[in-house]
């Protein structure tokens, strides 16, 4: 594996990943006990045995969707058991939101309506099973409202690798996971924990406006986090989402080779 240096602020990866052998995966539903309820999860793991790292995956405000389910997958035939839970059982089960006016207007609402308590209540509890279940280190990674969870997971977790995608509402108070203080504000967290977190944007991206983006990087930096931050010239919100028409391919396989390289060097495999 060779890297380049990649700074707070760059454009796309002179980074190159070698070929990695793929795992066999099998998936399932669970339940997970959360709080004073239970909750359901989708579950993929390596085929073969051992005590593979734990990725937990956030969804978009869509919901379970396939786009996550693959994502998921992609991460598991890395050699990491990976859990997505369902942030929204307190609502209902299988919820999985088209990418339409109605669609994007039912996840605000219920992405809205998450807490910060009842967020960290889902992460801790897929945190618990993944450890439970072996993983000598785990990791995180979101898009857009779920790069959101995936920050507040590192603030409050020991997870040793978060990939946040596009997180919008950090530095503000206007959802349920932003109060009673914005979630930029328990940046510490992380270093605390000692995580490493990396986080990508395009620089036309209307939910992470540049003062956005500059305060993120700000508060990171002042806080002592190990972190990156990669800014892609050109490209709008969710272009990671290889099934929409946000999608671009270049910025996501760039994107795709960092998130690789991340979980290789903070989440690495036993054996």
């Amino acid at each position: 594996m060779s890297r380049c240096d990649w700074g707070y602020w760059s454009g796309f990866a002179c980074a190159s990943y070698a070929s990695i052998m793929a795992f066999e995966i099998v998936s399932e539903s669970i339940t997970l006990p959360s709080g004073d309820g239970s909750m359901a999860a989708h579950l993929v793991r390596p085929q073969a045995p051992g005590d593979h790292p734990g990725v937990v995956v956030a969804f978009e405000i869509f919901g379970l969707t396939a786009h996550i389910r693959d994502v998921a997958e992609r991460i598991a035939r890395l050699g990491y058991t990976v859990i997505v839970p369902d942030f929204y059982h307190r609502a209902g089960t299988g919820i999985d939101f088209t990418d339409d006016p109605d669609g994007r207007r039912k996840g605000l609402e219920l992405s809205g309506r998450l807490t910060r308590e009842g967020a960290v209540e889902d992460i801790r509890a897929a945190v618990d099973h993944l450890r439970a279940g072996g993983a000598p280190s785990v990791g995180m990674v979101g898009f857009s409202f779920g790069g959101h969870l995936a920050y507040l997971g590192a603030t409050q977790f020991d997870l040793a690798a978060t990939a946040v995608f596009y997180a919008g509402w950090l530095g503000s108070g206007d959802i349920g996971l932003g109060r009673p203080e914005p979630t930029l504000g328990l940046t510490e967290g992380i270093a605390e924990h000692g995580g490493r977190l990396a986080f990508f944007v395009g620089d036309e991206d209307h939910a992470v406006p540049a003062a956005d983006r500059e305060a993120i990087a700000a508060r990171l930096a002042e806080a002592g986090v190990r972190h990156e931050v990669t800014v892609y010239p050109g490209v709008a919100h969710g272009f990671f989402c290889d099934v929409r028409d946000t999608y671009r391919k270049e910025a996501a396989d760039d994107a795709w080779l960092r998130v690789q390289e991340l979980f290789a060097a903070e989440l690495p495999q036993r054996g």
